[in-house]
């Protein structure tokens, strides 16, 4: 079917398509509300490119135009994962559009993304993580409920190495400290239970004893961590005390919660751990994932040797 010229306005992707395809991703295939977003942000990009080509209909979609699109996002500085995405977007789409009968040929069944990049932000040094918890808890002894939060958040963080989103989300009542022991809601809707030892589960004691109570009111619920006002704390938040207390280690990266999981990852790597185990407790669906972080392990491996080593 050779392509249809587009008129003004016109798009590929009609508010109904979009609205069907949205239940798919969140009921269907469960997908948190952030990739949700994504691909639905990624979908109206490919659409305004596609306009740009005067392509209008699903079923005037080329492999070609798919090409194109990718490759001019690569022109234009996109990250390799961003990229990556896209095309996952797009093949995630119009599979399911063939599948549903709104098209008849899936144009990006032999559309290949760029692999992911296997670059990570930087790694706190496991000295610089107990430099950060001991400044947290340092902060927390003049017994602000805030500060108390503080570094029982990052103590949690470090020790589980779960996600902000996991933290944000947990209720009281997913806390076991007498097991050491954190129920997470994960991607995708899956349930995992993450260990964490005695220096956040005494932290989190803490906060459970003496600083939630102060900060609790009517609306809270049963949320773990609370923000001044009493409400669930948000990822941002979050974000911003762990960049004020890492403006006080000069050495240290500059790095967000996900740095966090990361160094979490990579310190038990290194300390003797599995990747198998590492998968689990970060909630990987592919153990490919968890590789990544052998690459982090080996650099620092050969760093040392070359430094330390006559004939390196």
């Amino acid at each position: 079917m050779p392509a249809t010229r587009a008129a003004d306005g016109d798009t590929p992707f009609s508010g109904e398509v979009l609205a069907a395809f949205t239940q798919h991703l969140e009921v269907e295939r469960g997908r948190s509300a952030h990739t949700v977003r994504a691909y639905l942000g990624d979908l109206a990009a490919l659409g305004a490119f596609l306009v740009e080509r005067e392509v209008v209909g699903l079923g005037s979609v080329r492999l070609a135009d798919l090409r194109s699109w990718l490759g001019r996002a690569g022109a234009e500085g996109a990250s390799r994962s961003t990229v990556s995405r896209r095309a996952a977007a797009a093949k995630t789409f119009f599979r399911w559009a063939q599948r549903t009968g709104r098209l008849e040929v899936d144009p990006s069944l032999r559309l290949v993304a760029p692999g992911k990049d296997t670059h990570l932000p930087g790694v706190l040094k496991a000295g610089q993580a107990t430099e950060l918890m001991d400044l947290a808890a340092l902060a927390a002894d003049d017994e602000d409920p805030v500060h108390q939060r503080n570094r029982a958040m990052l103590e949690l963080l470090y020790a589980s190495g779960m996600r902000v989103g996991e933290l944000t989300g947990l209720d009281v009542d997913d806390v076991d400290l007498a097991q050491g022991t954190a129920r997470v809601l994960g991607k995708g809707d899956k349930e995992r239970i993450v260990p964490f030892g005695a220096p956040a589960a005494e932290a989190v004691t803490s906060w459970l004893s003496t600083g939630r109570p102060r900060l609790v009111t009517e609306h809270s619920g049963p949320a773990l961590f609370l923000g001044r006002r009493g409400g669930r704390i948000g990822q941002r938040q979050v974000r911003s005390t762990l960049h004020e207390l890492l403006q006080h280690l000069p050495d240290a990266p500059d790095l967000g919660p996900h740095g966090l999981r990361h160094s979490a990852a990579t310190h038990l790597l290194e300390g003797g751990a599995d990747l198998r185990t590492v998968q689990e407790l970060l909630g990987h669906a592919s153990l490919a994932t968890t590789q990544i972080y052998t690459h982090v392990s080996v650099d620092r491996l050969r760093t040392a040797y070359q430094q330390a080593h006559p004939r390196a």
